[in-house]
Order: structure tokens, then C-alpha cells, then sequence
């Protein structure tokens, strides 16, 4: 190919458009830039983007065939249909003999990866399975639920537009999380008439940008938030009238706050009291404060109630359906949705009974799920894009519960290090070689969704996950060509009349979960240019037309079902990504529950009110955070070390001021060690870093082949450190960035 293609990085959520021109090989990636004609990135990108050729054909034990173990451990290749119908044979027998709901999905699209997933539920449905869970479970649930409980809708930040950015616990110039990040962030900074505000222990390069740095001790962000929102009520900066208009819960919430020891939680924080307050008051006078929080905090102690006085901070200023400040999306798909049960209430994990947020059970309690003799054990593994033998807490406790089913089966480009512990491996294309998307769609007023066309051919021997995915459902026998048959034949007719036929059987509430291969198998062939795949697409976007009409008709779409019809069409055609929604502010008001917002959890206001002084860990000095976004780290689907240009060895970060007590020089290797493991690695001193905290970044500890067959593994892996009961006590998300920690110096 001599023309540029538009495509999309999938390194992050934010999924900028790109361009790529493929080599005269017809498979490298020559050149990578920024795509003008993407409508949310607009041509910018990062410095990681331009590094996706390691991807695409770096050493990542890419995968053509599919794999069965042996039993000496080793693997052989088959053919689909063995591969299928053996694996479809296995998983009846053990619904048949313990149940569907023994049977666990994890998974459905890493990062960038999402089509593939939306077809997941068919087979879930085919072979009965109930429980579930994602990368997200680990991340983002406890800020899931406490939204469902104050809003009912999930909210994003509209930093592009806010007079006052507010960070916790991110770092956006590596992380990112909205459009253009680090354009925008130099935006702020270099306005005078908007500020940049970061809760963060690192001094990181948002931090550099900001005007106020809030550099707490690790751990204690409840304590630095519960002050703020203190100061807002002891000062009397709150919006009292837009309080009335529109919270309800207020009376409760200023009972605990003014309680609160200001001053004791500051210095708990070790945070300058006077910077505390002006950092308060310059969000309490600004016109609008958009706050986004991430894994520093939803990874760390107490995350789920931070997550919670976090928002009190900025509902309390009214910062909430009006430009810049926080917004409820539109969507084609429910990322981030969750019903609010109250604690007491909700469905659970059948073994630990962990609540269940979003649909997702907590990882972290996937390997108290599996070993046990508990009859409601979960038996059977299907892991799909992911990689939980690396990415979740306690990676060891983790190969000893894989290695305690009775049947994994991982769908994926790579032999990752899940894959290798699989009974049985199933290839798909990478994300470059096949129509994909991602569900990712946050922005606002204009939500945008890009789905991605193929960019070079895959090669022999792989099929797409949708097509897997209809294959092991039709070898279920829960669809046949009978279930076929009417909507072809209403297809034939036109797509109103497949429209009509569709919807009715959505009312048969079987084959309604079997939809997406229903649809994949009817609709998919007749797309053009083999986008089966974007089959699942014409119902989200029936659906994101009828719940979201407005957004959609000042899109350009049109009203009713010819709405949704033309939308679909855009998005099938539109290579670098259309907006599918256009939407005024106050649709945030009518997405909310009851139009208003709650302010009063009891659950959560009540660990507010009798927050214990934290006690130092005598035994372990220092606090590691177990993976951390830097310049060249990114997720784990980029796995040849080749590409990172700096800090290939992935040191571990240490303050200055600890390095010079212990006598350690740049490159020196000390030893790491946590309750649950060790490792050794090469220090980086650096003045980012507080005294007492250390940090590791994420990505690395992955391992793949050389050229000439030996091991390579580069970096330590995060979660060999980490504990998989080491976690919130709400939702589970572990405590990633908080692990008591000591370091060893090792003898050269």
C-alpha cells in the first residue's frame, strides 16, 4: 500500500486516530502519524503511538493456529472444528454436571479491543454462564457505584473547557483520559485565568504543570479530601443555591463535615494547611472545576470512599451539568453503568459474596472463587483479550487457580502468560487486521465513535472473536439455521422489514441473549467489505438513537428509526471515526436519576465520620506503588521491550533523599520485597518522589522469545508483589498503589 491508512492507537482509552503507511512488505507499519480527520484527536497523538509497529510485528509469540495442551504441558496445533466442537463438548459437560454459572468470562477487549466482546454474551448465554469480569473490576467499580448511588448515571469531566482542571490521583500527560491531553494541559497552564490543581505523592509532569501541587503521603487522599470539603463548609464556599435546585442529602452531609479536625487531617496528609485552603477556595470562586480521579486513588486504601468525598468536593461547589464541570455521556454502549444497590443489597460472588458492580465480580476474588471445595466453585475459565496471570493481584495465587480448573481457554493474538497455562489457545487477529472499536466513548457535547477498518490482511489460520464466539454458540445447538431463517428472509425483503423482524425477537427473551450472533450471522454477511464484525453495531446504534433522540438529531441523523439507520450507516463508512451524538448540557439533567443528585450515602459518610489515625507499619518503611504510567510503559498488549526507548529495565523509582541514606547510585540493584513476594531491580533516584515512597512501573515483567529461542523477560512484573486480599472492603479493587514494602541493597 502506498496510501496513508486511517486507523486508531490502543494504547489507552482515548484511542487517537492515526494513520499508518504499511511497508513495501506489505506488513510494517513504515510510518505512524497523527490523523487530522479523526474528529476527537484532530491529528494530535503521543509519543507511544508511534511505537505500535512492536505490536503489530514485534516478538510477542504471535499466534496462527489453534493450540491444545498435551498432557506432558506441551501444546500441539489442531484444526477450528476439533478446537471448537472439543471445547464446546467440555464446556456442556461441566454446565451439565455443576452448572452454566460455573463457567467464568473474564475479558472482552483489551484495551482498544471491544467488538470481539459484545459477542460475548451470546456464548455466555448458549452455555449458561452468569458470572463475569474485566480489567475494570479492578479499576474503576468503586467509582462506578458511588455514582450510581449519587447520580444514577455515570460522569465524565469536561476538562477542555474548565476554568479549573482538578487531578487525583492522575496523571493525564501519560495517562491521558480525554481528548488531547497533553495539548490541553499546556493549554491551562499557560492561561492565567485557570488553574491546574493535583492531588498526587509524585511530582509528576501534570503535577509540573499544575498551580497547585497537593504532594500528600501515600494512602491518604481520604484525609486531604475530607479536609477540602470541610474547608468549603467551615468557610462557607459552598452554592448554596444551586444546593437546592438540585442535591438533596445536604442537611447530612454538613453534620460530618463540620466535624471534621482540619488541621489533624493536613498534617495526616503532610500538606501545608494554607495551600490546602487556596487550592479549596480557587475551586470554590471558579466558574466551572472539572475533576477527574484514576488509579492513584482507585487503586489505593480507602478508594471507593475517596471516590466519594472526591465528588462531595465538587457537588458541594456546584460543578455539575454546565460547561466545563462534569457531564452524564451519551454512548453506544453501558460503560460504567451500575444500579446503586445499596450495601446490604445487590447481587453477589457465590463463594466470597462480593458485591457485584456493573456486572463485573471484583478480580481480586477470582482465586478465592475457584480454590475452594465450595459446590458453587467457579470450574471452567474463558479468557478472551486478557491477560489475568500478569495483570491481576498476586500473580502466583493466580496460576494456582487456573491451574485448578477444569478447563481454561484463552482467545487471544499472543501466547501471553495466561495462554500458557490453557488447555486450549485460540487465535485472532490483531487489532490492526480486522474491523474493531472500542466502547470508550466519553466526550461531550460531540461523542465520538471510530470503527476501525482493517489496515493489512491476517494471516492464515486465524478468525475474528465474533466468528469464534458464533461458531462455539451454534456447536452449543442453541442456534440453528431455523433461528436463521426469518431474518434472512426478512433481510431480503429491506432492512425495515429486518428491523421489524429483529425487535420481535427481542421479545423472546432466549434468543434476545443469543442476539449479537444472531445478527452477526444474518446482518454481517450482507455489510460490505467483510464487516461482518460491525453487525452488533446497527443495534447499538437503533438503540443510541432511541435513548439519546435529541443528541443524535443535532448530530445529523435524523428522528426515528431512520435515525438509527442512518447512523449506523456513518459509522460503518466513516474510516476516521463520525460524532454520533451532539448534545446540549442539560441532557445531563435528564439522564440523572430523578433529575437530581444524592449527597448522602449513609455506608460511606459513616467511614467519613470516624476516619481512625492511621498507624505507620514499623516492619515495612516503605510504600510501593505496584505499577506506574510512564513515558515509555503502556499495557501489557505491547510486549516486545523493543520499543521503549527509555527505562527498558523498568527501574524502580526511589526519593533522592532515600537513596543518598542508603547509599544508592543510579542503575544499583536492590532487592523489593512485600508479604507476598520479591524481586530485584535497578533503582532510579529522582526528587519526584517523596521519602518512604517507591514505584514500579506497569507493562513490564513479560516474556517472550528471542531471535535465536531464548527467554527474554524484561522488568519485574508488578504483581508477583502484590496481594490479592489486600483490597477495598466495598467493591475489591486492590490496592495497587499502596504496598508496604522494604528494599534490600544487593552485592554486585
Amino acid at each position: 500500500m502506498t496510501e496513508w491508512q486511517p486507523t486508531a492507537c490502543i494504547l489507552c482509552e482515548c484511542n487517537c486516530g492515526i494513520q499508518v503507511l504499511v511497508g513495501a512488505d506489505g506488513r510494517s507499519f513504515e510510518k505512524i502519524r497523527g490523523d487530522k480527520l479523526h474528529p476527537a484527536s484532530a491529528g494530535y497523538t503521543c509519543n507511544k503511538a508511534l511505537q505500535l509497529d512492536h505490536y503489530q510485528n514485534g516478538r510477542t509469540g504471535r499466534l496462527t493456529a489453534p493450540l491444545r495442551r498435551r498432557p506432558d504441558g506441551t501444546f500441539e496445533e489442531i484444526d477450528w472444528d476439533t478446537a471448537i466442537s472439543e471445547i464446546s463438548e467440555r464446556l456442556t459437560r461441566i454446565g451439565d454436571e455443576h452448572g452454566g454459572e460455573s463457567i467464568f468470562y473474564y475479558g472482552g477487549g483489551g484495551q482498544g479491543n471491544h467488538l470481539g466482546g459484545s459477542y460475548a454474551p451470546a456464548t455466555m448465554a448458549a452455555y449458561g454462564m452468569r458470572y463475569r469480569s474485566s480489567a475494570l473490576a479492578q479499576e474503576k467499580t468503586g467509582d462506578f457505584w458511588v455514582g450510581a448511588r449519587m447520580a444514577g448515571h455515570p460522569v465524565r469531566a469536561d476538562i477542555e473547557h474548565a476554568e479549573v482542571a482538578l487531578f487525583v490521583g492522575k496523571n493525564p500527560y501519560q495517562s491521558h483520559g480525554f481528548p488531547r491531553a497533553r495539548s490541553v494541559l499546556k493549554e491551562i497552564a499557560r492561561d492565567p485565568d485557570r488553574s491546574i490543581i493535583v492531588l498526587d505523592p509524585v511530582r509528576t509532569e501534570t503535577a509540573e504543570l499544575a498551580d497547585y501541587h497537593l504532594q500528600l503521603r501515600p494512602g491518604t487522599d481520604v484525609y486531604l479530601l475530607t479536609a477540602m470539603a470541610a474547608i468549603l463548609v467551615r468557610e462557607d464556599l459552598l452554592a448554596q443555591d444551586w444546593l437546592a435546585a438540585h442535591a438533596d442529602g445536604l442537611d447530612e452531609v454538613l453534620t460530618v463535615l463540620r466535624a471534621v479536625p482540619i488541621e489533624k487531617y493536613c498534617a495526616i496528609a503532610d500538606v501545608d494547611l494554607d495551600l490546602v485552603t487556596a487550592a479549596t477556595r480557587r475551586i470554590a470562586r471558579a466558574e466551572s472545576v472539572a475533576a477527574l480521579e484514576d488509579l492513584g486513588v482507585q487503586m489505593n486504601r480507602y478508594s471507593t470512599v475517596v471516590s466519594y468525598v472526591e465528588k462531595l468536593v465538587w457537588l458541594l461547589t456546584g460543578n455539575l451539568g454546565k460547561p466545563g464541570t462534569q457531564y452524564a455521556f451519551s454512548g453506544l454502549a453501558a460503560i460504567g453503568h451500575d444500579r446503586g444497590h445499596p450495601a446490604d443489597s445487590g447481587p453477589r460472588s457465590p463463594v466470597a459474596g462480593a458485591r457485584i458492580v456493573s456486572g463485573l465480580v471484583p478480580c481480586n476474588v477470582i482465586s478465592e472463587e475457584i480454590l475452594t471445595d465450595h459446590p458453587n466453585r467457579y470450574r471452567a475459565m474463558l479468557v478472551e483479550s486478557a491477560n489475568p496471570a500478569h495483570s491481576l493481584a498476586d500473580s502466583a495465587r493466580m496460576r494456582e487457580a487456573l491451574d485448578a480448573l477444569d478447563l481454561v481457554v484463552v482467545i487471544d493474538v499472543a501466547m501471553t502468560e495466561t495462554a500458557r497455562l490453557a488447555d486450549y489457545v485460540l487465535p485472532a487477529p490483531t487489532q490492526f487486521e480486522k474491523y474493531e472499536a472500542t466502547f470508550f466513548n466519553f466526550e461531550f457535547p460531540r461523542n465520538v465513535f471510530h470503527l476501525r477498518h482493517p489496515v493489512l490482511p491476517a494471516p492464515a489460520g486465524v478468525l475474528p472473536e465474533p466468528e469464534i464466539h458464533a461458531r462455539l454458540v451454534e456447536a452449543s445447538g442453541a442456534v440453528t439455521e431455523d433461528d436463521y431463517a426469518p431474518l434472512r428472509a426478512a433481510l431480503a425483503e429491506s432492512r425495515e422489514a429486518f428491523a421489524m423482524a429483529f425487535l420481535g425477537l427481542l421479545a423472546d427473551r432466549r434468543k434476545a441473549k443469543l442476539a449479537p450472533v444472531l445478527l452477526y450471522r444474518t446482518l454481517g454477511p450482507t455489510l460490505p467489505d467483510g464487516a461482518d464484525a460491525a453487525a452488533m453495531l446497527w443495534a447499538a446504534a437503533y438503540n443510541c438513537a432511541r435513548k439519546n433522540p435529541e443528541g443524535v438529531e443535532r448530530a445529523g441523523y435524523g428522528t426515528g428509526l431512520e435515525a438509527g439507520e442512518r447512523l449506523f450507516e456513518a459509522i460503518l463508512t466513516g474510516t476516521h471515526g463520525v460524532v454520533i451524538t451532539d448534545d446540549d448540557v442539560d441532557e445531563t439533567w435528564k439522564r440523572l436519576r430523578d433529575g437530581r443528585v444524592q449527597l448522602h450515602i449513609p455506608e460511606l459518610l459513616a467511614v467519613v465520620a470516624t476516619l481512625p489515625e492511621p498507624e505507620p507499619e514499623q516492619e515495612w518503611p516503605y510504600v510501593l506503588a505496584a505499577g506506574e504510567r510512564r513515558a515509555f510503559t503502556a499495557n501489557t498488549i505491547m510486549r516486545d521491550p523493543v520499543w521503549r526507548k527509555r527505562d527498558g529495565g523498568g527501574a524502580l523509582r526511589i526519593s533522592t533523599a532515600d537513596a543518598q541514606r542508603l547509599g544508592l547510585a543510579a542503575g544499583d540493584r536492590v532487592r523489593v520485597t512485600t508479604r507476598r513476594g520479591s524481586t530485584e531491580v535497578p533503582v532510579e533516584p529522582t526528587d519526584r518522589m517523596r521519602a518512604g515512597h517507591l514505584s514500579l512501573p506497569n507493562g513490564l515483567g513479560l516474556t517472550v522469545l528471542d531471535a535465536d529461542g531464548s527467554v527474554l523477560t524484561s522488568g519485574a512484573a508488578p504483581n508477583e508483589l502484590t496481594e490479592y486480599d489486600s483490597r477495598d472492603e466495598w467493591v475489591g479493587t486492590p490496592w495497587h498503589k499502596y504496598v508496604p514494602a522494604r528494599i534490600d541493597t544487593v552485592d554486585a
